[in-house]
């Protein structure tokens, strides 16, 4: 089973950076895929970024391409997500999900953190 702690969510202002933490509890071979994802109020939830374990493939929305950064540390059992350039459209609940099959949708999720961007 993967148990994932999100943190470093907080208010930054408009320009500002912030930079997320996702704290897995098990060993990284039993990760394939680990995601960010982000739902605003009223909205549905929409995929922000992912990074595969054994390739370190990488993807991105467009609407965060150029300004969120994914990666990892191995030692840690962590994955970050860099987020510059913020804006308030980005303010949301940001969460953490893991995979750990290529032919499963993310079926392990964190509990959440709160990112907002003020004008």
């Amino acid at each position: 089973q993967v148990l994932l702690v999100e943190s470093g969510g907080g208010l930054v202002q408009a320009g500002g950076s912030l930079r997320l933490s996702c704290a897995t509890s098990t060993h990284t071979f039993s990760i394939y895929d680990v995601g960010w994802f982000r739902q605003a109020p009223g909205k549905e939830r929409e995929f922000v970024a992912a990074f595969t374990w054994t390739t370190g493939y990488t993807r991105y929305a467009d609407s965060v391409k150029g300004r969120f950064t994914i990666s990892r540390d191995n030692s840690e059992n962590t994955v970050y997500l860099q987020m510059n350039d913020l804006k308030p459209e980005d303010t949301a609940v940001y969460y953490c999900a893991a995979t750990d099959s290529p032919t499963n949708f993310y079926n392990y999720w964190g509990q959440g953190t709160q990112v907002t961007v003020s004008s």
